[in-house]
């Protein structure tokens, strides 16, 4: 059995909406939870990233105060002994360090930014479109059953994909827009329904 996670709204908080607080610049507050076309979203950040002058290193001081959200470790340990664990994220690399060494270091798939020599964000590179759906392919394909979670609409196709797929304390858009998906608000929720999943679809 994998595991398969979102990372930001699961386990960290969101980190545009963290340099859209540190900075005052409240345009940076749209997330995946509001706009469903990914590089739609990406292109309208680059932009606001371009008109501010923020470059990458003013990203990373922001994310260097940023910690798991509260309760994370603590799951994030608790399925780690029952499962083998993979991060399916859209963020980036370059972000993702830090946080991820508080976590642990889990496995983690996710894209990479294209940086200039004098640290602007120019563009960025996904790993592949709609990674998150075929990552979870990839471990049904070699017999692996899958129980998957996250909390936007990025992560819908990845959870339709998986044995089971639930969402986590997601906007009331998505949970209206996916009704079918059951609905953990907190991680005893979302321990309870892991556990049903998988004694739901078993283990190949």
């Amino acid at each position: 059995m994998i595991a398969c996670l979102d990372l930001e709204g699961v386990l960290v908080p969101e980190i545009w909406i963290n340099v859209a607080e540190k900075t005052g610049i409240d345009a940076l507050r749209r997330t995946t939870r509001d706009e469903p076309d990914y590089d739609v979203l990406m292109r309208y950040r680059l932009e606001i990233l371009d008109k501010h002058g923020l470059k990458i290193g003013d990203i990373q001081d922001v994310i260097a105060t940023m910690g798991p959200l509260d309760g994370a470790s603590e799951f994030l340990n608790w399925l780690r002994e029952r499962h083998q664990v993979v991060i399916l994220s859209d963020t980036f690399y370059e972000f993702a360090a830090p946080l991820m060494k508080q976590l642990g270091y889990p496995c983690l798939f996710c894209h990479s930014l294209v940086v200039d020599d004098d640290g602007r964000v120019s563009d960025y590179q996904l790993r592949i479109a709609d990674g998150k759906r075929k990552a979870v392919m990839s471990f049904n394909l070699l017999n692996f059953s899958t129980i998957a979670a996250g909390d936007s609409y990025n992560d819908t196709t990845m959870l339709g994909q998986a044995d089971a797929g639930i969402l986590f304390c997601p906007p009331q858009n998505v949970i209206d827009d996916f009704p079918h998906f059951p609905v953990a608000r907190n991680y005893d929720d979302l321990r309870r329904e892991f556990e049903a999943a998988a004694e739901r679809i078993g283990a190949r």
